[in-house]
């Protein structure tokens, strides 16, 4: 399929909590995208934040950047979904999901009245439950409806190892996996710094010592929210690198929360975190990683976790009227 290049490089932005304030800085300050709509339930603060970011564009390259309606959707290319309630102190991702959902089907909905045909880009939590949710709920195609993933969970991941053993984080390569939440993994197998494998370089790790690095990653925002109530800068930068790629059709590979059809993992209608191929026209091809026993069995086992809070919560929210 020939990929469609974005014209109008136009993004809209729904929610403009501390995620999206952040996100929405970080496409200013980085260039990214000619067109810039903000949407949130409380429209004085996008017009503060809209006027805010327009003080910066002196500095930086120009890009038109208002404060939005639903109704401006409709030509946009990409649609980034922050909306949502906060996590709290000790609150999984997934205790969320009830309330979250019914935000965000409101939200699909005022977006669905107008022609908007982009991509979808899902950060609010839980977010592999809310990505299937908008596939559902809109009816698009599921390679156009993506979500953060474990992009900001793998940039923990390399990060964490970089310290451990004094290189640049860009040198570090593997992915965490699964959930975006407390059921993700690492596949340690497959982590490479430079082209050696890990232990070539820290020596054996027992489960002991991989526990430790899966904990630092796994729980970091639990630490992040008790100590400055939200995350932001690290997804709001994991979001604007996914919408550069999909605006600049870079046919990158980023881990992202995406549709599984029976083709990768021997998944089937969920929404896990994977590294993929993403496009303008959105998840040009998954990019399985060989995983070996243990690691398999971890990603069914995330993958069940989020089939049940589906079965649990978003199919009864799903036949509400």
């Amino acid at each position: 399929m020939t990929a469609i290049i974005p014209n109008n490089k136009k993004v809209i932005l729904v929610g403009d909590g501390a995620v999206g304030s952040a996100y929405a800085f970080s496409l200013v300050n980085q260039g990214i995208g000619n067109e810039l709509g903000i949407i949130d339930v409380d429209k004085r603060r996008t017009e503060g934040d809209a006027l805010d970011l327009k003080h910066a564009l002196p500095f930086l390259s120009p890009m038109k950047v208002y404060s939005a309606d639903y109704s401006d959707c409709g030509d946009a290319d990409v649609i980034c979904i922050t909306a949502g309630t906060a996590q709290k102190p000790g609150e999984t991702r997934l205790e969320l999901v009830s309330r979250n959902l019914r935000i965000l089907k409101s939200i699909l909905g005022e977006i669905m009245k107008t022609d908007f045909n982009g991509i979808f880009l899902i950060a609010a939590n839980p977010v592999d439950i809310l990505s299937y949710a908008t596939m559902k709920w809109t009816g698009f195609p599921p390679e156009r409806v993506i979500g953060s993933g474990t992009s900001l969970d793998t940039a923990r991941l390399r990060q964490t190892v970089a310290e451990l053993i004094d290189v640049e984080a860009g040198s570090v390569h593997g992915y965490v996996l699964g959930e975006h939440g407390d059921s993700e993994f690492i596949a340690w197998s497959n982590i490479r710094i430079g082209n050696l494998p890990i232990e070539s370089w820290t020596g054996p790790l027992d489960a002991e010592k991989k526990e430790a690095v899966l904990a630092k990653v796994r729980d970091a925002a639990y630490y992040i929210i008790e100590r400055k109530g939200a995350t932001a800068y690290g997804v709001a930068s994991a979001l604007a690198r996914i919408t550069r790629v999909i605006l600049n059709n870079e046919n990158a590979v980023l881990p992202l929360s995406v549709y599984m059809d029976g083709s990768n993992y021997g998944l089937n209608d969920v929404y896990v975190g994977t590294p993929a191929v993403l496009g303008a026209n959105g998840v040009v091809k998954i990019a399985e990683v060989p995983l070996n026993e243990e690691e398999q069995k971890a990603m069914e086992n995330s993958a069940g976790v989020l089939r049940k809070i589906l079965d649990d919560s978003f199919i009864p929210i799903d036949n509400e009227k």
